[in-house]
């Protein structure tokens, strides 16, 4: 591992010996076996390997949308395994974001209300989020797609949108699941363009899972999984 001033960070995720154990037709399958690494704030952090590595069921226990069948996810110090199901619904309300290869946006809500979703969850007033959502959709240069719902859009304007969705509370962390997977290759290559900046900017902790070669370059870390276990580790200066 080339050390780089990502080592420097205050730490902002620590997993120790992750395991995830799925039954499969009553057989028993390891997702993670032993998984032990920690996430800095202001990562660029891309989980990679092959179909069935573990790297979304990593993203998913990192992320709070899942539990371990041992081992331990540390996210701003705290202990997830000690967290309620209310607790850990809170912390991914307040501090995550998430971005997924299906977009998930809401089919009948438009661009606007999408990217107001989470700060109505959140309970803040309409014309605060109202504010918001705008000044975000006006930064990520979508403030066109203000009244379209997904129907209407693109793939890459759903995910754009997704992305407004998932910074416009500033997280902590941003997960983002194979965010590449529909998109051609130009188009991917500007969303990732958008999430550096918002990285280098905002200072958002950024953490993929991906099989596509040009999120894997763009890392500035690299998780390489095989079968469940860390094969290697690297840090690269960009």
């Amino acid at each position: 591992m080339n050390p780089t001033d990502t080592t420097e960070h205050e730490e902002i995720i620590r997993t120790e010996d992750l395991g995830k154990i799925y039954e499969e037709n009553g057989i028993p399958v390891h997702a993670l076996r032993g998984v032990t690494t920690i996430v800095h704030k202001g990562d660029f952090l891309v989980i990679a390997g092959p179909s069935g590595s573990g790297k979304t069921t990593l993203l998913n226990l990192i992320g709070a949308l899942d539990r371990p069948s041992r081992g331990k996810v540390f996210f701003e110090g705290r202990d997830l395994s000690k967290k309620s199901k209310s607790e850990l619904a809170s912390i991914r309300l307040h501090r995550l974001g998430f971005i997924f290869q299906a977009y998930n946006l809401i089919p009948v809500l438009t661009a606007l209300e999408n990217v107001e979703f989470t700060m109505m969850l959140l309970g803040v007033s309409e014309a605060e989020r109202r504010k918001q959502a705008m000044a975000t959709l006006q930064e990520l240069g979508i403030d066109e797609l203000v009244h379209k719902r997904p129907n209407e859009m693109s793939g890459g304007q759903q995910q754009r949108v997704a992305i407004a969705r998932a910074i416009v509370t500033r997280p902590a962390v941003v997960l983002a699941d194979e965010p590449t997977a529909n998109l051609d290759s130009t188009t991917g290559a500007s969303l990732l363009d958008l999430m550096e900046r918002m990285n280098k900017d905002k200072n958002i902790t950024f953490v993929f899972s991906s099989h596509d070669p040009q999120v894997i370059q763009r890392g500035r870390r690299l998780i390489l999984l095989h079968d469940g276990t860390i094969k290697s580790e690297q840090s690269r200066t960009r």
